[in-house]
């Protein structure tokens, strides 16, 4: 069994931690494993429990991720047998076959597979969440996307004619009857399914003038996908809608919803959006992975120094947490991940957002609901009388929401938001165009973080290559005076040289490239001042804050992302 007492020798909680863990485990009647109880509270993550689990079993732990299945292995077990055991083969050394597991100790699934191939079978532990990844990715229903793509069309050709009627002269129960038709249906779900399997966090169905594309947003990047007759339109924005319970003979104004789906044993929301267009209606669904947004704090790509600073604030009693950046650049998973960490069972935590994107257990969430007269400002005044001690508060949209948020946590509540600006310096100066008091500014703020996401280097093809700190220098890059200075100024640098594991892109995910500014007295008084953003970054480097650049240039060097990757996000 798997005690407590293991994450404190690894180092992973504190012994405070553990007892406070343990009296959660008896609210919760003592039925629920101490293990699944910190995992539950956001003091440890799910695969340093499993990783944990291993060790107390006497099993190797392997991080499937970053695992690349060797092709022999694989054909060894039917897709029917690895996903109905949740086994995946590795490799093969020496005729034992290594297997990961969700649970290695089932001899009678050891057995079977010893059976089933003729092979020893060693097995691994491995987070079961990631083994069905894995299991979706290399056991597919339909290996071959243009194959399943291929038959589709074939069916949908002989189900459905649409050459007797132009889009816009069918009736609602046409449109209705062809969303509902076998062919289509399979379509929209080989469309979805691809989307998950890639790890899309965005599917794109954009209508042309000769045929319907379907893009797929990986890392970050669009990517092409499939590409329809122009035909398939109609049908497959009515099945869309459909799913998403729309009004699907509305075709002239944007309309969004959301659907919730289980693909491959995993728990998934799609939040759909239509927009007319010039040659029919775009749809763009965003991928909720509701098990993905699980992520500790140490998972997001800060460096030591920034992620003890960050956990520090996070343990304040009161004060504003900002984090800013651009759209798309993680700043809901970072606030996720502190609410994750702080949610310890003893705390009443509620959060406004717009909308919710993701559920976490123990934690009250509303939704902007303009029409109802909830926006941030007027929900942000109903939350501070339920008794809150943290609020999460999405956006920093106007004086109204900003100030009250401010003048929340100087009376004794935590608040997380987030804010538009391109680097943390920037962020009193913003607060200040929008009208807000400097006094609430420089007393309320403990701390800004600004982030960008950046891909990281497939570690299935990642190659080294001499560079020189020159040419660093020359984009601009702040390389340490240490760097290189050994060598004649040529340094050790990485790339993707691109594999069937990245889809040949040289990246494989994506990390956070971090600029933490903790507020001292010398930055209060500028912000009182209304000093420009250039005297603040100044105050903010020489107390020790890590800029965006040089924080992309450690993790370039570490050979985590690319040269060619940071000049794309960073310094575009």
């Amino acid at each position: 069994m798997l005690t407590g007492e293991v994450f404190v020798q690894e180092g992973l909680i504190s012994p405070d931690q553990l007892r406070l863990a343990e009296d959660k485990q008896r609210e919760l009647g003592g039925n629920d494993p101490i293990a699944r109880v910190l995992v539950n509270m956001g003091l440890v993550a799910e695969r340093d429990r499993v990783r944990c689990l291993g060790k107390v079993w006497g099993i190797p732990f392997v991080d499937i991720v970053d695992r690349v299945p060797s092709p022999d292995a694989l054909h060894l077990l039917s897709p029917q047998i690895a996903k109905r055991f949740k086994a995946i083969p590795l490799d093969i050394q020496d005729r034992r076959l290594l297997v990961a597991m969700a649970n290695p100790l089932d001899v009678f699934v050891v057995d079977e597979l010893r059976m089933s191939t003729g092979y020893e079978i060693e097995p691994m532990i491995a987070v079961e969440e990631d083994l069905l990844a894995s299991l979706a990715a290399h056991y597919k229903v339909d290996v071959n996307v243009n194959d399943a793509l291929a038959g589709v069309m074939k069916d949908f050709d002989g189900d459905l004619d649409l050459t007797s009627k132009e889009e816009e002269e069918l009736s609602e129960a046409e449109l209705r009857e062809m969303g509902e038709d076998a062919p289509i249906i399979r379509l929209a779900n080989l469309i979805v399914n691809q989307g998950v399997a890639d790890k899309a966090s965005d599917i794109h169905i954009e209508p042309r003038k000769d045929g319907v594309c379907i893009r797929y947003r990986v890392d970050g990047v669009m990517i092409e996908g499939m590409k329809l007759p122009k035909k398939v339109l109609a049908p497959l924005s009515s099945r869309f809608k459909i799913m998403a319970n729309m009004d699907i003979a509305e075709k002239r104004a944007p309309q969004d919803n959301r659907i919730s789906a289980t693909i491959n044993g995993r728990d998934f929301d799609f939040r759909v959006s239509t927009l007319p267009v010039v040659y029919g209606e775009k749809i763009v669904l965003r991928i909720l992975d509701k098990g993905g947004i699980n992520v500790g704090l140490s998972k997001l790509g800060f460096l030591p120094h920034n992620l003890k600073t960050i956990e520090d604030m996070a343990e304040r009693s009161y004060g504003i947490i900002l984090v800013t950046g651009p759209t798309g650049s993680g700043k809901s998973t970072t606030l996720y991940s502190i609410l994750n960490k702080i949610n310890n069972g003893e705390n009443n935590i509620i959060t406004i957002e717009d909308p919710v994107e993701y559920e976490l257990n123990g934690i009250n969430q509303c939704s902007v609901n303009n029409r109802a007269g909830m926006t941030f400002a007027a929900g942000l005044r109903a939350m501070l009388r339920q008794d809150p001690d943290i609020i999460m508060v999405g956006e920093m949209r106007d004086t109204e929401t900003a100030t009250i948020a401010m003048e929340a946590a100087l009376t004794g509540h935590l608040v997380l938001s987030t804010l538009h600006t391109n680097d943390a310096p920037s962020a009193p100066t913003r607060l200040i165009d929008m009208e807000v008091e400097p006094f609430l500014i420089s007393s309320s703020i403990i701390g800004v973080l600004a982030q960008r996401l950046v891909r990281q280097i497939c570690s299935n093809c990642k190659e080294s290559y001499t560079g020189t700190r020159e040419s660093l220098l020359r984009y601009g890059f702040p390389v340490p005076e240490e760097i290189g200075a050994d060598t004649n100024g040529e340094i050790m640098l990485f790339r993707g040289a691109g594999c069937d594991h990245c889809k040949g892109t040289g990246y494989k995910g994506r990390t956070g490239v971090h600029e933490l500014m903790p507020l001292n007295d010398a930055i209060r008084d500028e912000v009182l001042k209304k000093s420009p953003s250039h005297i603040i970054r100044r105050l903010a480097i020489e107390n020790d804050m890590k800029t965006l650049q040089v924080d992309a240039v450690s993790k370039i060097l570490m050979g985590v992302t690319s040269v060619d990757e940071v000049l794309r996000v960073i310094y575009a």
